[in-house]
Parts: structure tokens; C-alpha cells; sequence
């Protein structure tokens, strides 16, 4: 058996891309179904033009491109960490914790689209962010 804070760290990769085909999936409805109702045209999904789209649309697109900016990051780090035989249960838990940030970001975006609560929780998934690219330096001096 793998050690527990490698298992922790695969599994908080896996809930980030799960987290990624879900809001997939809700951008995708709420794409089909704005188009339903034309309040979308069709010539518009040729060039993706949906600047004129309905307002969950555009939240729900903005937030699946969120999904492949600062988790790059943590996806670097994770890897990083893996490959160097170096997943403490520390940096284990800034990941997990990361995750769960970014859950609770994708849904105030897509549920009401609270700014400063999503402000908030995006500082503190930064934050853990940096504590991970942080203790993955400090145990390789």
C-alpha cells in the first residue's frame, strides 16, 4: 500500500478534474438550454460568440476556464511532489484543502455569484497554493 498522503494527493488531483467535468457539464446545459429558448442563435456557437448570452451562461463559461488557470498551479506542484517522492501529510492536506477551496469558489460562481465571498475563498485557495509550492521548497533544501 502507497503511503496515505500519496494516496491523499492522487485523490485531490482526481476531485479537481472531477470538479472540472462537472462544471463541464452544468456550462454545457446551461448552454443547450439558453439556446432552447433562442436567447442564444445558433450562427453564435460557430465562433462561440456568447458575449451576448444570458448571464448563467457566461458565469458558467467563465468558470469551466477557471478550472485550467490556478489549478495548473496546484497540478504542477502535485506532480512535482509525486515525482520527487516528496508528498508529506502536510503538504497532503494543503492539497485536499485546495480542492475543497475550489469547490466552494465554483459554487458561489454558479449559484448566486457572491463577489466577495468568491473573492474570499479564491485569497484562500491562493493562499494554500502557496503553502504548497512553499513546503515543497523548503524540504528540498
Amino acid at each position: 500500500m502507497h503511503h496515505p498522503a500519496l494516496f491523499l494527493v492522487i485523490l485531490a488531483m482526481f476531485l479537481q478534474v472531477l470538479l472540472t467535468i462537472v462544471v463541464m457539464f452544468i456550462m454545457g446545459r446551461r448552454r443547450f438550454a439558453a439556446h432552447k429558448t433562442k436567447a442564444i442563435p445558433s450562427h453564435a456557437f460557430k465562433t462561440m460568440d456568447l458575449d451576448n448570452a444570458p448571464e448563467s451562461v457566461v458565469v458558467a463559461g467563465r468558470n469551466f476556464s477557471n478550472q485550467f488557470e490556478i489549478p495548473n498551479l496546484f497540478f504542477v506542484a502535485c506532480l512535482l511532489a509525486i515525482s520527487l517522492n516528496n508528498t508529506s501529510l502536510f503538504f497532503a492536506v494543503a492539497s485536499v484543502l485546495f480542492v475543497v477551496s475550489r469547490i466552494v469558489h465554483s459554487y458561489i460562481h454558479l449559484n448566486g455569484n457572491f463577489i466577495v465571498a468568491r473573492f474570499r475563498v479564491f485569497m484562500v485557495g491562493c493562499a494554500l497554493l502557496i503553502i504548497q509550492w512553499i513546503t515543497l521548497m523548503v524540504t528540498l533544501l
